[in-house]
């Protein structure tokens, strides 16, 4: 079964009477070359366990159980259940549940599911929901050593981007403290069904053993730095005296007993910078 054929899919999807949703960020991959890469750029192999997020069709999963012992897969679609029954039937090492990856208790499924195997994490992220899933697991406790994912283009440059450059902002500070990020391919919009209005690319997140930088209050670094980023065309003075409602006197002390430049911007601040400055702060 090609399921990456156009045909194939429109007659799998017309038996089961499936229809797209549009808010859920439905695409289903056409391009045959993208699932296979992206499972072995993945580290699906022998003795491993993946968690699949947004299985869709089932085009990556398919690849996912050729590689991997093991494979547990999340969609939120309860629609999809006849489809991926067909799709994925030949698999026994294959399981998916249905639920929202948000609300689920990731900790106990992982727990019961992969029972101390090691894994990692594939998804296809629908473009609406990509910062807070990968908040998610990035904040998690889960013991998984990688993150593949593919995300809007735009998003990429961001995610990748060196904290302290142009393109970084909040969300390049948290997956840099947490992980390694690097693009691996580009997918172009022609790759999917039905077409979106932007390009794809394929990025992993490689854990790192310990974070990028010692905090002594994570929560509160994230809070300043969320604070930071949160108004671009501001200096981080002003920024973080306004997003965290402090005195500009304590934050213009802060940037000053960090050896920062009272006018600084956020995003000329590389990770020790803000750790320093967050140090300073005393929030």
């Amino acid at each position: 079964m090609e399921l990456t054929n156009v045909g194939v899919i429109k007659s799998i999807l017309g038996r089961h009477g499936f229809s797209f949703t549009k808010s859920l960020g439905q695409n289903f991959l056409t391009n045959p070359s993208v699932a296979p890469k992206m499972a072995k750029e993945g580290g699906a192999g022998p003795g491993m366990a993946v968690l699949e997020i947004g299985p869709g069709l089932g085009v990556l999963t398919k690849e996912l159980a050729k590689a991997a012992d093991q494979v547990l897969a999340v969609e939120l679609d309860k629609k999809l259940e006849p489809v991926l029954k067909e799709t994925l039937g030949d698999f026994d090492n294959v399981e998916v549940v249905y639920g929202d990856i948000l609300k689920l208790d990731l900790e106990k499924l992982i727990n019961e599911k992969f029972a101390n195997k090691d894994f990692v994490v594939c998804a296809n992220l629908p473009y609406y929901i990509t910062s807070p899933i990968i908040m998610l697991l990035l904040e998690s406790s889960l013991p998984f050593k990688s993150l593949t994912l593919m995300v809007q283009r735009e998003a990429a440059d961001r995610i990748c981007a060196p904290v302290g450059s142009r393109q970084a902002g909040a969300l390049t500070v948290a997956v840099a403290y947490y992980a390694k990020a690097v693009k691996l391919f580009n997918v172009s919009r022609g790759s999917f069904l039905p077409q979106p209005k932007v390009d794809s690319c394929v990025i992993r997140l490689d854990l790192l053993e310990k974070p990028a930088i010692e905090v002594e209050d994570e929560a509160g670094f994230f809070r300043m730095v969320r604070a930071a980023f949160g108004q671009r065309r501001k200096t981080a003075l002003n920024a973080i005296s306004a997003g965290l409602d402090l005195p500009k006197e304590q934050v213009a002390e802060a940037l000053k007993r960090a050896e920062l430049a009272p006018n600084i911007r956020a995003e000329k601040l590389d990770m020790e910078q803000l750790g320093r400055l967050f140090k300073n702060l005393q929030i």
